[in-house]
């Protein structure tokens, strides 16, 4: 029986985000990405992934999808073998975080997605990368358009009431990557280093090039650092042979 692969998407994403991951490793994995477009908790959202996913596979997050991630090892840490944490963090809610997303919010419902993606997206990739790559242009806008409003803001309220990201770092027993694009400026590197720090012995890898949307911008490079992570032997104290 092949080993499983479960990838989680970030707000207002969904499969589309990993795309080329699903191509390469579904050829040696089985490599599945849960819908979680209709929930409105990070809890919520973790027990889903339990529901669906066998006794124990591997699991990766991207942005949001990292702290669901988090959340499903902290519920299930003997079920998770591996785990990988893409561009993202584990602070709390920031001043004026709230605000800001509710702005967002509004800005959606009252002129559209389109609206909204032509704000949300440029701070979400390299400098000048839409402008660069019309194919990736289209698809995350065609992505954002396919979440819709409703959407939109149940994952800002899984976001606003998350879960405490750093107490869930203690139930992390299995092998850990941990990722980022060199050019993120929503989860930067230094914002990975604490995660490093909290989780040291994890592999570390830097996407160079890449903003917050790495596994669309270095789909290449993502995909060969997955192939790295399952490669690590995995813990006997997490429960594995």
């Amino acid at each position: 029986m092949r080993q499983t692969i479960i990838l989680l998407p970030g707000l207002l994403c969904d499969a589309c985000v990993w795309e080329h991951q699903v191509e390469h490793l579904g050829r040696s994995y089985e490599v599945q990405v849960p819908d979680l477009r209709h929930f409105d908790s990070i809890a919520a959202m973790a027990r889903h992934v339990l529901e669906q996913a066998p006794a124990r596979f591997s699991l990766a997050g991207h942005s949001m999808g990292a702290r669901v991630a988090l959340e499903t090892v902290r519920m299930a840490p003997d079920r998770v073998e591996r785990l990988a944490l893409l561009d993202t963090g584990i602070h709390p809610v920031r001043p004026g975080e709230a605000e800001r997303r509710q702005a967002l919010i509004e800005l959606g419902e009252r002129e559209g997605m389109e609206a909204l993606a032509n704000v949300w997206l440029p701070p979400m990739v390299g400098k000048g990368r839409l402008d660069a790559d019309p194919e990736l242009n289209d698809r995350l806008h065609a992505m954002v358009h396919r979440m819709g409003a409703a959407v939109h803001r149940g994952h800002i309220a899984a976001l606003l009431g998350r879960p405490d990201a750093v107490a869930a770092l203690a139930a992390v027993r299995c092998p850990v990557l941990i990722g980022v694009g060199s050019e993120d400026a929503w989860s930067p590197p230094a914002q990975h280093e604490e995660i490093l720090a909290a989780l040291p012995g994890s592999l570390y890898v830097v996407f160079d090039g890449s903003g917050h949307m790495a596994p669309m911008e270095a789909p290449e490079a993502v995909t060969a650092a997955l192939e790295r992570w399952m490669a690590l032997p995995l813990n006997k104290e997490a429960g594995t042979a």
